[in-house]
């Protein structure tokens, strides 16, 4: 039998059996999402429940002990655990990136290794963007060789999935000024963890600051940025569209069940009982086709995902196939994410004209689906996008460097 040169295979999951193991579970993480949100109460049992249930597994191939899902699959199902507490899924990003990425790679021990990790449940948080105002084009953020290994020393902000994690994903410069990304064993000296993100939303996804004085790297834990996953950029941008596409679900929901439990209507209303009201389920109606719309566009950006990684699978990622199905890929993320932001903010704003003074009260809390896609809609702003893609429609220009902002290998491996 031919090795294989990728852990990756063609997805062999059924949907109906992916809803049948994790959808009684996300349920089960909706109870109390309202109050951990009043209270700003992490959710570590959630995310422990959701690790013991193997979900970081998803794309990992059956006979290697996963679930086989595809990318759409996967998506698909972050934008379910986003509906029932989205910053439970925010948390899962990092982890699910990090994991496409091994996949990805080629087969080696040290692949290997990280495989039996994250089956054993082992979880991966983020940590790419430099604090104190740095950029990736002034990384202060230094690899360096010490005592025959290696160490990192740097600060870091947006270190989603921190405080939950094992590992951390860090993104530093190495002696030759090369980018390297190292995988950062929380638990030791040298690594400090703040729960000090302040943002309005999102507020329990621990994507605070996190300090590294001289940690340690372990083998096979130092990876060069270019050998990383070619479309780990959008798919970092894909996780946060399915966040925003289950807070747009779970506004639906909401925005129902607040509308059937109102009692009285207004004078000018057409109807004394609001939920028969004709312009009031026009509403409803309208939050309905735009969380249609956001599915619609998370569904077409995830499967131009797929797209590429079945050329890894059937090892035809010649470059120029490669380079046509990351910019295929890389578009219809940003398409996605400008119909998707708009989708969220409308329908998490005009959901209040269904509801009148009462939807507005704290025990509700329905400020938190607007707060929380307001936020995950400023991370990657969409009028940038806007002006890549017109330029690429209009004059054909080259959209892969402008809508990533990292290196992208389209060499293949």
């Amino acid at each position: 039998m031919t090795q294989a040169h990728t852990f990756l295979e063609i997805p062999t999951a059924r949907d109906s059996k992916l809803y049948e193991t994790f959808q009684p579970l996300f349920d089960k993480v909706a109870e109390g999402n309202a109050e951990r949100e009043n209270e700003r109460r992490f959710p570590f049992e959630q995310v422990r429940w959701l690790r013991d249930a193997r979900l970081g597994s998803l794309r990992v191939p059956v006979a290697r002990g996963g679930f086989g899902a595809s990318l759409r699959q996967t998506f698909s199902l972050l934008a379910d655990l986003a509906a029932a507490d989205p910053n439970v899924a925010h948390v899962w990003r990092n982890h699910l990136a990090f994991v496409e990425d091994r996949l990805y790679a080629a087969v080696t021990p040290d692949n290997e290794v990280w495989l039996e990790r994250i089956l054993a449940g082992e979880f991966v948080g983020g940590g790419w963007t430099e604090a104190n105002n740095g950029t990736l084009d002034d990384m202060k953020t230094r690899i360096t060789q010490a005592d025959g290994g290696w160490q990192i020393t740097g600060a870091k902000f947006y270190a989603t999935g921190s405080l939950y994690a094992d590992w951390l994903d860090v993104l530093g410069v190495g002696p030759d000024g090369s980018p390297l990304t190292a995988l950062v064993r929380v638990a030791q000296p040298g690594v400090e963890l703040l729960d000090d993100w302040d943002g309005f939303g999102q507020r329990t996804t621990a994507s605070g600051s996190a300090n590294y004085l001289g940690a340690r790297i372990e083998p096979g834990a130092l990876i060069p940025l270019a050998e990383r996953n070619p479309y780990l950029v959008p798919f970092y941008q894909v996780a946060i569209l399915a966040v925003m596409t289950g807070i747009l679900g779970a506004t639906l929901t909401d925005g129902i069940d607040a509308l059937k439990a109102r009692k009285r209507n207004y004078r000018h209303g057409l109807d004394p009982v609001p939920a028969r009201d004709p312009q009031l389920l026009q509403v409803l109606g309208r939050v309905s086709a735009l969380s249609f719309a956001a599915r619609a566009a998370l569904d077409r950006a995830s499967s131009s995902l797929d797209a590429v990684a079945a050329l890894r699978v059937a090892g035809a990622e010649r470059p120029e196939h490669l380079r046509d199905a990351l910019v295929g890929a890389n578009v219809a993320t940003s398409q996605a994410q400008i119909v998707i932001i708009d989708a969220a903010l409308e329908g998490t704003t005009i959901v209040f004209d269904a509801l009148g003074a009462s939807g507005t009260s704290q025990r509700l809390r329905l400020d938190r689906h607007w707060r929380n896609a307001r936020t995950l809609a400023s991370h990657n702003p969409r009028i940038y996008k806007e002006r890549v893609i017109g330029d690429w429609a209009v004059h054909g220009t080259d959209p892969l460097s402008a809508l990533s902002g990292l290196p992208v290998n389209v060499q293949g491996s």
